[in-house]
């Protein structure tokens, strides 16, 4: 108060004072870079011409250090936010991981299983205003360019980085990708909100190699298919940056892609920067071995379009001087520097970042929004709409709460939430038992149990058992008895993989300096250092392996075996098991008999099974099979045989197999949904919540008729719903509801440019239930979603749904065009619940493009073939062009050629070895029109030219070349 009353006193003095004091020099004019009245062009040339060539060159990296002498901080891009602010690296800690504490969401597949764009939308927006929030907190630490979403198409469940896509579909998933990206940028027409970038750019689906594995993808799928997942949101101007991705792309690696500039900027109606994955340039040099040195990979990737360099952690040392080599030495030139500038200062711009105060409408955001009420009311209602009801037989359910006031809610994730790699830290967890607990509130009662055995190890040389600290420490060999201190539960995920619990004190066994210790609330970290393996020996004894990712690290070493040392002390110090310490298992409590202990006298037993995000497969590590792991499956059959009332609750985010072998009447499917999961799940256990959430992903019946993972051409191994023609587990957007639903009058008609379809849609049940009507369509044999519509609809109530679809949306790559054309044909359209439970087709005729015959005397792209075999594609030359790489016995055929009897063959190729390719007509092994010799060329891009003469031959053939050795082939023809 004192202080108050002397600065009001004061005021006057001092006004009078200054009245009287000389009138100063005016202050100057801010610089025209922060005027924002000027035009963003102009702005961004003036911050360039007051930078000096190092500042620029400076820009480049990552961490865009302060520029103090004209009043610029320090910018980093990279805030991972792929449901919710999930963590970013601190510049003043060397790079060291922080998490954020905001609202965490479902997974990313949770988010599209919603099947509703606006909610997503409103889950973007709550992202960017908790990211502005962090930022407040830190800037420097909390960046506004976050790395989400990722749009890499689902193609095979095995992937390990499934969760964090949205579909198989690329459509679908651009329909997500545009309501995130929008959500997260808001609705401001001058400023953003918070800066995504779309990740990972281009047909990236493996772990195993991805820095080296070369994803082999005709011209049609990679145009029809896996670009259209970007294509989408950067037409639709709803990302301002995009990732490439770290592996190779018809041999050439993304992070030097020509389509980073060729096509990913055509397709953005404003500016974008491509911002590179953590430590890819210089993959470029070591892994990939593309360029031999730093400066030669650097260059080429600015030159293709690169302008953000994540490399080497927090040091931009390395790529300053790589790029100033790179200057010297005639790769780049100061001009390419500036435009990789231009992309980067756009963005910042755009950011606010050189606005005065009060301009910018997403500056007022505080860091009270992180975790606010309405965001956590947001992310259970989110966590509501992705649940898919799987199997319902006989109305298991809806639960009455009225009637199954005693539940038992057993099984590993029953009472626990995992996070991910791209999560945030929950501020709070509501699992499943408590969800139901709660529901049920005072009138019903939860028996809970999670199903794992509690078990002792004892050292079978000396008859201690290991032992466990009240407080984190090492795994020793000391105790006599097993009590709580000798007690450890055992979750088994399946693929041999186990992680220990130490009862002492409620923490997870981990890997450290050696040892093992108890020291984390749940598995996690980079190489998931609490991986166990306990491994049954042919005496009956076991030997405790231990199973961090890191072990197939070079680095890492021989020893994996558990040894107890003379001290008492359990290290990882055995290369074999045959040196390992032999360990007795004592099951101190049987976890499937406790669960059905629990079960049996309930009115409902609900299982709770899934995996673990950081063990059964994640970033680095694909999955080899996508089976219930098989203890979980025990679990299951166990209790229902106590409990013939149990419904399963499965929490994962992949599909699964194995369920078409289990007769529980209900499964419900949840992705790793975040804080509010066990609200969620009571919601719509109890049909509080119709279950409204649909597969984005077939669910195939089983993993042996998969293909190889690295095989991405989904037309030639029948992948997805749109190639697939086997019996599916479940279809691409599957999901029950607790009502039926009837569809009549499906009408399609073109109207101009348009599709037009309409369809009745009656709720022909009891309740009031919500529906995801999906419009398909179908040419040439492929199943395509064109539009989809989410309706709620009362008892008996029907309403007329309709949608258009432009014609132009109906093209499709013709590789004897070279380009996009809506072909000329009948396009039937449907509507149903699945791709699998479609209305009867309705046919439409749509004028476009006829067929041609192929005319081969003109130079054509070997990579433009209509059907091949044994063949990969690779890079013609660094910077652009494909060829096919054949090898003995491989062919590729060209159909529907127009021959007027050709006289030569020519064709352009490279050939590590001598060899021959052959011009057959109709087959592989058809009639010879005549045969190349190809010489060795030495270098894979050192291009010759080879002929042959051909026997006369006239009229419409399918051409087929031949190969009896290894040759890549760019261009050919037939004149």
């Amino acid at each position: 108060m004192r202080k108050s009353l002397f600065r009001r006193a004061l005021v006057p003095a001092v006004a009078a004072t200054l009245l009287l004091a000389p009138s100063p020099a005016l202050a100057a004019p801010p610089p025209p870079f922060r005027d924002p009245s000027l035009p963003l062009a102009a702005r961004i040339d003036d911050l360039l011409s007051r930078l000096t060539a190092d500042e620029k060159i400076s820009l480049l990296h990552q961490y865009e250090p302060a520029i103090p002498r004209l009043g610029i901080g320090v910018f980093k891009t990279g805030t991972e936010a792929l449901h919710g602010v999930a963590w970013s690296t601190d510049y003043d800690d060397k790079g060291a991981v922080v998490k954020a504490d905001g609202t965490v969401f479902p997974q990313a597949i949770g988010l599209a299983s919603t099947w509703d764009p606006q909610l997503v939308k409103q889950v973007g927006a709550a992202v960017g205003q908790e990211a502005r929030g962090f930022n407040v907190r830190n800037p420097t630490l909390w960046g506004l360019n976050l790395w989400a979403p990722v749009v890499n198409l689902l193609r095979d469940p095995r992937w390990g980085r499934n969760e964090e896509g949205y579909s198989e579909d690329p459509y679908l998933t651009g329909k997500f990708a545009v309501a995130y990206g929008h959500g997260i940028q808001g609705d401001d027409p001058r400023y953003l909100q918070a800066a995504p970038t779309l990740k990972h750019f281009l047909a990236y689906n493996n772990e195993v190699n991805r820095d080296t594995s070369n994803s082999s993808v005709p011209p049609k799928i990679l145009h029809d298919y896996d670009e259209q997942a970007f294509k989408i949101p950067l037409q639709a101007g709803a990302a301002n940056a995009v990732m490439p991705s770290y592996n190779l792309v018809n041999g050439r690696p993304n992070h030097v892609s020509p389509e980073l500039d060729g096509a990913l900027r055509k397709w953005a109606p404003g500016d974008i920067a491509v911002v590179s994955d953590a430590g890819a340039p210089s993959n470029l040099v070591n892994s990939e071995k593309y360029y031999a040195t730093k400066a030669e990979g650097d260059a080429a990737a600015i030159k293709a379009g690169l302008d953000s360099f994540t490399d080497n952690d927090t040091d931009g040392s390395i790529t300053v001087a790589a790029v100033k080599e790179a200057l010297a030495k005639g790769f780049l030139t100061m001009a390419d520097v500036e435009n990789a500038d231009r992309h980067l200062l756009s963005l910042r711009f755009r950011l606010g970042e050189f606005d005065p105060p009060g301009r910018n409408p997403y500056a007022k955001i505080t860091p009270a929004v992180i975790g606010s009420p309405e965001h956590r009311a947001l992310a259970r209602t989110t966590a509501d709409e992705q649940m898919v009801l799987l199997r319902n037989n006989g109305g298991a359910l809806p639960l009455n709460a009225a009637r199954n006031k005693k539940i038992a809610v057993v099984g590993p994730l029953s009472n626990t939430l995992y996070e991910d790699w791209y999560s945030g830290a929950m501020q709070y967890k509501v699992t499943p038992v408590q969800g139901i607990a709660e529901r049920l509130g005072t009138a019903g009662t939860v028996a809970s149990s999670e199903g794992v055995d509690r078990i002792a190890l004892k050292d079978l040389s000396t008859g201690r058992y290991l032992t466990a600290p009240a407080v984190t420490g090492k795994i020793t060999a000391g105790g006599t008895v097993a009590g709580t201190a000798e007690s450890f539960d055992v979750y088994d995920w399946g693929a041999g993989k186990n992680t220990l619990r130490a009862a002492a004190n409620g923490k997870f066994l981990s890997y450290s300096g050696g040892a093992l210790v108890n020291d984390v609330d749940q598995p996690a970290g980079w190489f998931v250092q609490q991986q166990l393996k306990l491994d049954a020996q042919p005496d009956g004894s076991y030997v405790l392996e231990y199973a961090g990712n890191e072990v197939t690290e070079p680095w890492f070493g021989p020893n994996k075996f558990a040894v107890v040392g003379a001290d008492g002390v359990l290290t990882i110090s055995s290369p074999d098991a045959a040196h390992a310490t032999r360990f007795g298992r004592d099951v101190l409590t049987s976890g499937v008999g406790s669960a059905v202990a629990a079960a049996k006298d309930a009115d409902t037993a609900v299982v709770v099974v899934g995996s673990m995000p950081f063990i059964n497969g994640r970033e680095a590590n694909d999955r080899t099979s996508t089976e219930l792991a098989p203890a979980q499956r025990a679990l299951i059959e166990a209790v229902q045989k106590a409990n013939p009332h149990t419904v399963v609750v499965v929490e994962n985010s992949y599909p699964t197999t194995g369920w078409d072998t289990l007769s529980v009447p209900g499964i419900l499917w949840t992705s790793h949904a975040g804080q509010e999961t066990g609200h969620a799940v009571a919601d719509v256990l109890f049909g509080d919540r119709d279950p409204s959430g649909r597969l984005t992903q077939t669910w195939y019946a089983a993993d042996a008729g998969l293909p190889d993972i690295h095989d991405y051409d989904i037309a030639k191994t029948g992948m997805t719903y749109q190639y697939y023609r086997g019996k599916p587990l479940f279809p691409f957007g599957y999901g029950l509801s607790y009502t039926s639903f009837r569809y009549d009058g499906v009408r399609a008609v073109r109207a101009g440019d348009k599709v037009r379809v309409s369809v009745d849609v009656t709720n022909t049940g009891a309740r009031a239930g919500t529906d995801v009507v999906q419009l398909y369509s179908k040419n040439s044999g492929v199943q395509r979603l064109r539009d989809f519509s989410k309706v709620t609809l009362a008892p008996n109530q029907t309403r007329t749904l309709r949608f258009e679809v432009p014609v132009a949306d109906l093209a499709s790559w013709d590789v004897s065009r070279d380009r996009s054309v809506v072909a000329a044909g009948v396009y039937e359209f449907s509507v149903g619940r699945n791709a699998g439970e479609l209305s009867a087709p309705q046919p439409v005729f749509v004028p476009g493009e006829q067929p041609l015959p192929r005319d081969l005397s003109r130079p054509t792209q070997a990579q433009n073939f209509d059907d091949y075999s044994g063949t990969t594609l690779t890079d013609t030359a660094k910077v652009s062009g494909t060829s096919v790489a054949a090898v003995a016995g491989s062919w590729v055929a060209y159909r529907n050629a127009a021959l007027t009897g050709p006289a030569r063959f020519s064709a352009s190729v490279s050939a590590p070895a001598a060899s021959h390719v052959t011009v057959r007509l109709d087959s592989p092994t058809g009639r010879v029109l005549g045969t190349a010799p190809v010489p060795a060329t030495g270098d894979h891009y050192a291009y010759t030219t080879v002929t042959a003469a051909l026997a006369k031959v006239s009229g419409r053939h399918d051409v087929y070349l031949t190969f009896d050795g290894p040759a890549n082939l760019a261009t050919f023809s037939l004149r």
